[in-house]
């Protein structure tokens, strides 16, 4: 049986990856800190869905601080999610970014390389930010990087990618590098777009729109990032000697507008919206080249934006227990003013 180290287990990704490990008959070892970018229940309830599983033990750990704490035995793979996110608030706090992504994801490796049975497999989990508002589209991994990145976590990823190469030209560290493009889908935080909205239509509030509503991104559905990401840690037990980058992503780029129209149509509420100045450090619009993951992965999201809604929001009925009354569905006008 071998053991896969997940950090940033009890988040949004980690949870649901550690609950397919388990499944797949893997022994997971999960990290966590509890970052208070969001509330500390939130992650318990995510870890409560894997501590019963024997399989699986949790370790509360802040990578800044060493993973002196872990106890020896031989990792197969580490899949290291764990990282302070979103764009706009490391426009706020910049060096707490740089310090636990950087910072962070360097004590991790120095760990690895120290390994004294073998070196660990590691999926680096980068971002679609990366690759800022390049204008070639769709965003392909082979695209020259340098000065694209428009916010501190973007700078942090990609950063964290120089690393890993580092660590594999240095040390033979086997990478693959997966830049994930827009994830949802039950259990996403609740700082982003489609859970933030969500909860507004529950309470009858605006949307907030900033911009024109016309920027887009490449929503894909959390199974499909888990299955990329399985997919993943197969090739490169398969491929010794391994340093790649992929996309993992949907391929298929949906405005705002879109996106709440279709918001509101799974939750039978007609959305009411408010323009505001678009925010600094925000992209245009992610748009994923999947055709090399396709190759080496035989990576292919199966699910389609309103199927994906769908399931988000049943997670969230279920959850919150919150009896909606919304206004009759009906069609709505999301031409943003000129």
């Amino acid at each position: 049986m071998s053991t896969i180290l997940v950090t940033g287990c009890a988040g949004f990704i980690g949870s649901h990856l550690s609950e397919r490990l388990l499944a797949d008959g893997y022994r997971v070892v999960g990290l966590d800190n509890f970052d208070p970018f969001y509330d500390r229940h939130t992650k318990v309830e995510n870890l409560a869905l894997l501590r019963p599983q024997p399989r699986f033990s949790f370790y509360e750990l802040d990578l800044r601080h060493g993973l002196a704490a872990l106890p020896p035995e031989p990792y197969a793979a580490v899949v290291h999610l764990a990282a302070k996110a979103g764009v706009g608030p490391s426009l706020r706090e910049p060096a707490a970014y740089l310090d636990t992504n950087v910072l962070g994801t360097t004590h991790l490796l120095e760990w690895m390389r120290q390994q004294p049975q073998q070196l660990p497999n590691l999926l680096f989990a980068s971002s679609s930010s990366v690759y800022g508002n390049t204008p070639a589209r769709p965003f392909r991994e082979d695209e020259p990087l340098f000065a694209h990145c428009i916010s501190p976590y973007a700078a942090s990823k990609l950063a964290g990618e120089e690393l890993t190469f580092t660590y594999h030209h240095l040390y033979g560290l086997n990478v693959l590098n997966a830049r994930f493009f827009t994830v949802y889908g039950p259990r996403q935080r609740p700082d982003l777009a489609i859970h933030k909205f969500a909860r507004r239509l529950r309470a009858g509030q605006p949307l907030p729109v900033y911009g024109d509503g016309r920027t887009a991104r490449d929503y894909t559905y959390i199974d499909d990032i888990v299955d990329g990401i399985v997919r993943g840690l197969a090739y490169l037990d398969a491929h010794a000697g391994t340093y790649e980058i992929v996309n993992l992503g949907n391929s298929h780029p949906i405005s705002l507008l879109e996106l709440v129209a279709a918001l509101g149509q799974a939750m039978g509420v007609a959305p009411q919206l408010e323009f505001l100045p678009a925010q600094a450090g925000d992209v245009d619009v992610t748009f994923a080249d999947i055709s090399k993951a396709r190759k080496l992965l035989g990576y292919q999201p199966r699910t389609a934006l309103p199927e994906g809604l769908r399931q988000f929001v049943s997670w969230l009925d279920e959850r919150e227990f919150v009896p909606a009354h919304p206004q009759p569905a009906r069609a709505v006008d999301l031409v943003p003013p000129v």
